[in-house]
């Protein structure tokens, strides 16, 4: 893995930590005031911690049938959190009497300088050339392999 991969691992972990504190905080203290901001950062920051977690198993076991699970799992994460980003951001600026408190998500994740936003694209850009490279090594792997004994 890359320079690029660890980055953005780390980000996702961060991201994934302060989002789930800071749900659990508001669910506990003040749910009754914003009830689906709050459920909508808990979803996010269980949607960071998934995302963060298949990433780092995806690569981990890079050649094996696991770490094409995990990868599709992070795709999955990474194109909900986006959707969810987009969605949410939206109607946070369309019809922000919805909210009553802003989520992780909203206006587009501009409390979390818009890392939100930019974070998911980032990673399926990422995903996508790190899925490219692996199957370009398998196929020079394969190629370049001895032919069996029988076919000579």
């Amino acid at each position: 893995m890359g320079g690029l991969g660890r980055v953005l691992i780390a980000v996702y972990m961060i991201l994934a930590i302060a989002a789930t504190f800071r749900s659990v905080y508001q669910i506990l203290s003040k749910f009754d005031e914003a009830p689906l901001a709050y459920a909508l950062s808990a979803v996010s920051g269980v949607v960071y911690i998934v995302a963060t977690v298949a990433l780092i198993m995806g690569v981990r076991k890079r050649e094996s049938a696991s770490a094409r699970v995990w990868r599709g799992v992070a795709w999955a994460a990474l194109v909900f959190e986006l959707c969810g980003v987009l969605i949410v951001g939206t109607l946070s600026l369309t019809t922000p009497e919805l909210f009553g408190h802003p989520s992780v998500w909203s206006f587009y994740g501009s409390g979390y300088v818009f890392i939100p936003l930019v974070l998911p694209v980032l990673g399926l850009i990422w995903l996508r050339r790190s899925g490219r490279a692996a199957r370009a090594g398998q196929g020079t792997a394969a190629a370049s392999a001895p032919a069996p004994q029988g076919a000579r």
